[in-house]
């Protein structure tokens, strides 16, 4: 019989237990509550940059004095002249001849055919400075010479329109110009050319006498039809804007942003955007020149209509860093969401390449990074496809050539924010999968692995992801992303172990690795059969743990913030090691795995170290994650287990927390106690130190988990015979019955728990221990317990019914029939 009360004794929870007769149902059960616990934290916060900038002040980019600036002065001046194609990039000297050219015409493009040259020396004359200024260096759009805007008239003799003259506006007629010999006018100065909304005939323009030459009717008709809507439509609403603009008050910007609307909506409307427009040209130099009025609302109309004409080379870059100007303000928000621009935003970085226009890509996604801290405009990102364009653009830019890494990394690490801040929206997270955002974000990392500012940025995407179940599945199935997080945490552990930077890309791979390892036994076993797994996590463990502060003297003057900025120095580190014992704590529950740690001499030591160097009060997470970690730990009693070796130590270490004022750090010292107190010596300490009695009280508690982790040392307490004298006169089996009245109907392992106690404390001819009154009480109890029809239906939620019914078969039934026996009366009639 003693031989049976010591094995019921010690199958407790923190005994595994192997019933190969009920396998499901044994399998149902310890999915509930295992002996081994999963460690839960906190996913590390990432506080909101209040400044609006390009690269924060937390940011450590190696050329930081080379990187593009997020303040700057921009005008209409900084602009190009608009030309019908764009510029090669390359500033030519003017020419001090005029080179005779041979007229070629293209058989594919004829409209590339150079005009023929005016036969007139004064026509020669004037048109020298036009041509010449084509070569000029672009400067501000006052020194660009004037550029009739009614060209047709010139190529479609008729009858001639006269428009009435506007100020600043030239006569249409042309007639001094096919007159004979005359006297030239007074030349226009720069404000009357600045007024002038005509645009430069370019090539094709110049080419519409060939045109019509060949033939081509359906052409001629199109231009027609353009110089129609040009001139009854497009050319008034440019006078009217400089019309406007001149005459600038307060009610004049929204005049002028209604203009712009219908600007936009008339060339959309002739299918005149683009570079389809002949005279886009004209509307840009006016659209720059309105630039200079200062409106955050004017402009924001300017840069869409702009973008809508396919600007291109230096316009592209200022008009993006305009954009990105007024996005800084956060009061402008609400401009670009009232606003269709973002589509523009999208449209840009989509088909810009990074070769050609990457200083204009990285301030485009600037802008939707500190839009996407709006949530009304997060929302609006989401709904455009912005998770789609970014990894388009992702998969470019890891693809460009060597001689564009920089500025690629550059835009990276304003992609990466904002899909950070799109990652917080709940819709988010299935996009995300749809487009294999998490496996891209692998493939940026493995390309920039030591660029502390983009691996900081995705760490954080990933600790938001792998908080839900279908992120980690998809994080999880990246090929060898294990193996990158380890490397990643060498290279910046390496690099700057006092970066603040450094230390919050450490704290959220850990925390990713702590989420994987959560549910997943082959997450936890192909972490630990990384190459040099344990090696990083404990090399970590010894960096940042806090020794004394001997340890760590401060080298240099000390920091103007002071005491202050060493508290948070400390958090920081402290942080570290939560989310690092977490790993090893979820780790351990692999049945591979679990042994190796127990037999891992430094990784005991260092838990060890950390429960006598911290408090409870100013350290209770990382106790209680530790506490966690030795529990799972001492699961495993091998001979070899270093713990094993150590059981006397850690029950001395475990006091702190158990009279500590935290609940959480009480039940898992518990917990830890329920396991080592396999050990004699073990139990031995517990009564001399009068710990029982503090686990007696526990059964008060109105925690089904606090009651069912003291039950557990109980049980194992009651081995020994002298010991249950002890605990009966402490009130031990009193307080056990009154636990089994109050939970035992909603948790049949907990009652299950209560009945090995009660059986290895009462049985074997010590039932006295039990008064009449208890008794009496706890076979009515039981009685009703045992009634199988009706106790598994007590549980009301229905879909927890069949795993209630398993557990009240194999933890209750067995134990609880055992006690009724033993105090039911013998049957005299028998």
């Amino acid at each position: 019989m003693a031989s049976m009360e010591r094995k019921q004794g010690i199958c407790s929870p923190f005994i595994q237990r192997r019933n190969t007769v009920r396998k499901t149902s044994a399998e149902i059960v310890s999915e509930a509550r295992q002996s081994l616990r999963v460690q839960s934290t906190q996913r590390p916060f990432t506080p909101r940059d209040g400044h609006r900038q390009l690269f924060g002040k937390s940011f450590v980019r190696a050329d930081r004095d080379n990187r593009p600036p997020s303040t700057f002065s921009l005008h209409a001046q900084h602009f190009d002249a608009p030309d019908s194609r764009p510029g090669s990039g390359t500033r030519l000297s003017p020419l001090d001849h005029k080179p005779n050219l041979p007229v070629t015409c293209d058989a594919q493009d004829p409209f590339k055919a150079f005009p023929r040259p005016p036969t007139d020396p004064l026509e020669v004359k004037r048109g020298l400075p036009r041509a010449r200024a084509r070569f000029l260096r672009a400067g501000s759009l006052t020194t660009l010479s004037p550029v009739e805007g009614h060209m047709d008239e010139r190529l479609n003799p008729g009858p001639r329109q006269k428009q009435p003259s506007a100020k600043g506006l030239p006569s249409t007629d042309h007639s001094e110009v096919r007159s004979g010999p005359h006297k030239p006018g007074p030349r226009r100065t720069a404000s009357e050319r600045i007024k002038q909304p005509g645009i430069r005939p370019t090539e094709c323009g110049a080419g519409r006498g060939t045109e019509l030459r060949n033939g081509d009717t359906t052409t001629s008709t199109e231009e027609d039809s353009e110089s129609l809507v040009w001139n009854n439509t497009i050319a008034p609403l440019l006078r009217q804007l400089e019309s406007v603009a001149a005459g600038s008050n307060e009610g004049s910007v929204d005049h002028l942003c209604d203009l712009c609307e219908g600007l936009h909506g008339t060339l959309a409307g002739s299918d005149m955007l683009g570079r389809r427009c002949k005279r886009r040209s004209g509307i840009l130099r006016t659209l720059f020149r309105l630039i200079d009025l200062n409106s955050a609302q004017l402009n924001l109309h300017i840069a869409k209509l702009c973008l809508a004409l396919c600007i291109s080379g230096n316009n592209l870059l200022n008009i993006c860093k305009l954009s990105f100007q007024i996005s800084r303000s956060e009061s402008n928000d609400i401009l670009f969401h009232n606003n269709s621009i973002i589509d523009s935003f999208l449209g840009v970085l989509s088909n810009e390449d990074v070769s050609s226009s990457g200083e204009a890509l990285l301030y485009c996604v600037g802008t939707l990074k500190f839009l996407s801290g709006n949530n009304a405009i997060l929302r609006l990102l989401l709904e455009k496809n912005c998770i789609g364009v970014a990894q388009n653009l992702i998969q470019r830019l890891c693809t460009a050539e060597d001689t564009n890494f920089t500025i690629a990394g550059h835009i990276l690490v304003q992609l990466t924010a904002t899909l950070r801040n799109l990652a917080d929206h709940p819709d988010s997270r299935p996009v995300f999968i749809s487009f294999s955002i998490l496996s891209e974000l692998d493939v940026v990392l493995r390309h920039h692995r030591r660029d502390p500012d983009i691996c900081t940025n995705v760490s954080r995407i990933y600790s938001k992801l792998s908080s839900y179940s279908e992120c980690r599945l998809a994080l999880a199935q990246t090929p060898d992303c294990y193996q990158l997080f380890l490397e990643l945490l060498s290279i910046h552990h390496q690099k700057q172990t006092n970066c603040t930077l450094n230390k919050d890309l450490v704290v959220r791979f850990l925390f990713t690795l702590g989420n994987l390892t959560a549910k997943s036994d082959d997450a936890r076993q192909q972490l630990f059969q990384c190459e040099g797994c344990m090696d990083m996590l404990l090399q970590l463990y010894v960096t940042y743990q806090r020794r004394d502060d001997s340890a760590h003297p401060q080298k240099g003057p000390p920091s103007p913030s002071g005491p202050q900025a060493s508290a948070v120095s400390v958090q920081e580190d402290e942080d570290v090691l939560v989310k690092l014992v977490r790993v090893l704590a979820n780790m351990c529950i692999h049945p591979a795995v679990g042994p190796a740690l127990a037999t891992n001499t430094p990784c005991i030591q260092l838990l060890m170290e950390t429960l006598e160097l911290k408090s409870v009060q100013e350290s209770e997470e990382l106790l209680v994650n530790v506490a966690a970690t030795i529990n799972n730990l001492s699961f495993y009693q091998e001979e070899s287990s270093v713990l094993r070796r150590s059981q006397l130590t850690i029950s001395k270490l475990m006091l702190k927390l158990l009279l500590s004022s935290s609940m959480d750090a009480m039940l898992e010292a518990t917990r830890v106690y329920g396991n080592l107190s396999q050990s004699k010596d073990v139990r031995d300490f517990i009564m001399q130190n009068k710990v029982h009695q503090f686990v007696v009280t526990l059964l008060d508690s109105k925690s089904t988990e606090m009651c069912f982790s003291a039950c557990g040392v109980l049980t194992n307490l009651t081995l020994d015979p002298p010991n249950r004298l002890s605990l009966s006169e402490e009130g031990a089996a009193a307080k056990l019955v009154d636990c089994l009245r109050d939970f035992g109907a909603g948790d049949w392992q907990l009652a299950g728990q209560v009945c090995q106690a009660l059986w290895n404390m009462i049985g074997g001819g010590s039932e006295k221990l039990l008064d009449t009154q208890e008794r009496a009480s706890l076979l009515e109890i039981l009685t009703t317990y045992l009634d199988e029809e009706e106790a598994p239906k007590w549980i009301e939620n229905e879909d927890m019914r069949d795993y209630h019914r398993a557990c009240w078969e194999l933890e209750f039934l067995p134990v609880a029939q055992k006690v009724m026996k033993m105090l039911q009366p013998p049957d005299r009639t028998a």
